[in-house]
């Protein structure tokens, strides 16, 4: 026994397929036997999929107008991306599967095991909707499903894609009627398949889900895929925009950054000769002194002989000793324990400017190295400005300041936790 596979995209009738109305095609007297298989609010899956990444989106925008209050809203209210995708799935057709049918009955089991594997399959598509209806001509299966991918550089780290989620199971666009939808497809009707065979059924490869539409639905259905590929293109070029922008406004925040720390080396420099000049005076004032306590201990530590004045003819030892000796000896001590503690403090003092004087000159010479460096920076403030206007340069500025002053708290932080501290 043979049957067909076919899947499409559906219309994504919320309403619909809960049968919160009914349409002209639909058995009312059947819905009794649709089987929901996923009801979620899909608010509800987006807040769980992305409201820790909105949190740390927002937390690294320094401007209003870019942080998103409600990401639901956001993607509602764009035009590059869906709020969620169906796919449907039916096997055979209103003639060899009927509902009411044996065959029927068969098509709605396979449709149940097919699903139950379809998450773990498709981890980025996450379904919040899935319908088997039994209450039309032929059994086929609705799945609603929000498409994501995680560790983006662009926008939320975790975001909604398609096109990326698609290529996160290895589909990869190669012409327009070999997209990573229509391979995608392909794939999973082959799982499709592979239920069929466990129950005997063969699949009969034609392009079953065109005979199931019109012409004008099938019309519609290849513009709906157009329109989806050249939006998801818009919405890289946009994202590649942006990190064109945030790249420009980051080097002019390191730019002007570099050109506040410029006006501080210089200013540091103008105060490092300072204090060099002044050392190097002080060096020229203290110099003859420490020159003249070491003539006055020269002179002072002459022999004794050429000291001490000759004792007269008649002029006893005692009274030369008392008279003479011990006064220029006395006159010596005094002079040579002054001069060796003058001697002391001024040589202190010397080394003490010497060491202060090699100090300012090496701070001088980082300084002019450091200021140099920063000219440079400096030059390229002036071609972003040239660039995107002083305006735009200065906004960027200081959107790049906040950001480092917030990653710097942030650092401290997380320094402060590391060591166990209670905050």
């Amino acid at each position: 026994m043979k049957r067909t596979i076919s899947g499409m995209v559906g219309k994504g009738s919320i309403n619909h397929n809960e049968r919160k109305f009914l349409a002209e095609n639909v058995d009312g007297t059947r819905t009794k036997d649709n089987v929901i298989l996923v009801n979620n609010d899909i608010k509800d899956v987006y807040h769980e999929l992305f409201d820790d990444a909105l949190e740390r989106y927002n937390a690294k925008q320094t401007r209003k107008d870019r942080k998103i209050d409600d990401y639901y809203e956001h993607i509602q209210q764009g035009k590059q991306e869906k709020l969620f995708h169906e796919v449907i799935f039916q096997i055979g057709n209103k003639d060899d599967m009927a509902v009411g049918s044996e065959e029927g009955i068969l098509a709605k089991e396979m449709l149940c095991v097919f699903m139950q594997d379809f998450q773990n399959r498709n981890p980025n598509l996450k379904v919040f909707s899935a319908h088997i209806h039994m209450d039309e001509a032929t059994p086929h299966l609705h799945i609603d499903f929000v498409p994501f991918i995680t560790e983006s550089k662009r926008g939320l780290d975790t975001r909604v894609s398609l096109k990326k989620a698609l290529e996160s199971r290895g589909f990869k666009s190669k012409a327009k009627s070999d997209t990573e939808w229509n391979q995608w497809i392909e794939s999973e009707k082959m799982e499709v398949a592979k239920v069929m065979e466990r129950h005997g059924i063969e699949w009969d490869k034609k392009d079953t889900h065109r005979e199931h539409l019109s012409v004008l639905d099938f019309k519609k259905e290849e513009r709906t895929k157009e329109v989806e590929i050249l939006g998801e293109k818009i919405q890289d070029m946009t994202e590649a925009v942006q990190d064109y922008v945030e790249q420009i406004e980051q080097n002019s925040a390191a730019v002007g950054e570099s050109e506040k720390e410029k006006k501080k080396a210089e200013l540091a420099e103008k105060k490092a000769v300072e204090k060099k000049e002044k050392a190097e005076k002080q060096l020229k004032q203290i110099a003859p002194y420490v020159n003249n306590v070491k003539a006055y201990a020269v002179e002072y530590c002459r022999p004794p002989e050429e000291l001490l004045p000759e004792a007269t003819k008649f002029e006893t030892g005692k009274n030369y000793r008392e008279k003479k000796a011990m006064r220029v000896v006395g006159k010596i001590r005094d002079v040579v324990i002054s001069l060796y503690s003058k001697y002391i403090e001024l040589k202190r003092k010397y080394e003490q400017l010497q060491t202060r004087y090699e100090s300012q000159s090496d701070t001088i010479q980082r300084y002019r190295s450091q200021v140099g460096y920063l000219e440079e920076k400096n030059q390229d403030l002036e071609y972003l400005k040239n660039a995107v206007g002083p305006a735009r340069a200065e906004d960027m500025i200081a959107r790049a300041k906040y950001m480092e002053q917030k990653a710097m708290a942030e650092r401290k932080m997380h320094k402060k936790k590391s060591r166990g501290y209670e905050l």
